[in-house]
């Protein structure tokens, strides 16, 4: 089954990449977004703190600046790594499906795609391939309630205005 990964961008991609373009749908996360951008804050806040209240204490180890930094520059990569949760995303058009979970982008051209499910006491929703597989859809989760299921209805109608299945 071929499918397209998207890894870079060019500048030159056009409308399709820099903004809306030919998507007629874009579902992202709420909930979760939120949520990553509180932890993200919560652990850079806390070890700066750390960091900084390194050297004031008498437990018998000798912290240097050095040692500081790097506790300050542990939370900054903890954070980034928290805030690596808001990057999924879902589009839809004419051309298929373009899901972009933690990683990467992959799109989907309607051929392949068997339908969209939500199964049950699962975290996020997954698009149905034709060859029995499926692949998550991060960006459409359970705890966003009527965002997702409104994502998952028009996901579906978008599905059946182009491939005709009703």
């Amino acid at each position: 089954m071929p499918v397209v990964r998207i890894w870079r961008r060019s500048p030159g991609d056009g409308a399709a990449e820099s903004g809306r373009g030919d998507w007629e749908l874009e579902v992202r996360p709420h909930r979760a977004v939120r949520t990553a951008w509180a932890v993200a804050v919560l652990l850079v806040a806390g070890f700066t703190a750390g960091g900084i209240w390194l050297r004031h204490g008498s437990t018998g180890v000798n912290f240097r600046l050095a040692d500081q930094f790097a506790m300050i520059g542990i939370g900054l990569l903890g954070a980034a790594a928290v805030l690596l949760l808001t990057r999924p995303r879902v589009r839809v058009g004419k051309r298929g499906v373009s899901v972009r979970n933690i990683l990467g982008d992959t799109e989907f051209p309607w051929d392949y795609i068997r339908g969209v499910s939500f199964p049950d006491r699962k975290s996020w929703a997954r698009l149905e391939l034709v060859d029995d597989d499926y692949v998550p859809l991060m960006a459409i989760r359970s705890n966003d309630k009527e965002r997702a299921a409104e994502a998952l209805d028009k996901l579906r109608e978008l599905g059946a205005k182009y491939t005709g299945n009703p």
